[in-house]
């Protein structure tokens, strides 16, 4: 199985340029259209939709209102890294790129370094691996 996600926006060049520079991750060229832009990588292509989408798969309803705020959180992608180092750098790049730091990086009670944070849209990503660095010990399970 291969996993495309695919995230709604205003803009998809300067969205997919983001996501691109933040993971070192090339354009899915083949992918290209006038309304899609895609990152690939092997098991997983991550998508950046215009606008026209929403009436493309009968979602206009759900479309957010210029003006409205930011919508609610209800899905996230959590891209996971190789090390707590890459975590860290990714965090700190995702903010030069215009991102924005909501929490971390930070160990977690299920034993990963992670940072929450949110692209130039205001959509929520984390950044994560499996491990912490040296020295770091996993937090209680809140109450």
């Amino acid at each position: 199985m291969k996993l495309w996600f695919h995230l709604l926006c205003r803009d998809i060049e300067a969205q997919c340029g983001f996501y691109g520079a933040l993971l070192a991750l090339p354009e899915a060229v083949a992918s290209r259209s006038p309304i899609y832009r895609a990152l690939e990588a092997p098991g997983f292509q991550f998508g950046f939709n215009a606008a026209p989408a929403y009436a493309l798969l009968a979602l206009e309803d759900r479309r957010p209102q210029a003006g409205a705020g930011a919508p609610p959180v209800v899905a996230y992608p959590t891209l996971m890294l190789d090390a707590p180092h890459a975590v860290d750098a990714a965090a700190r790049r995702a903010t030069a790129l215009g991102g924005r730091l909501r929490k971390g990086p930070y160990p977690t009670y299920y034993g990963q370094w992670q940072a929450v944070l949110e692209d130039p849209e205001g959509n929520v990503f984390r950044v994560a691996c499996i491990g912490l660095p040296d020295g770091v010990e996993r937090p209680a399970l809140p109450a």
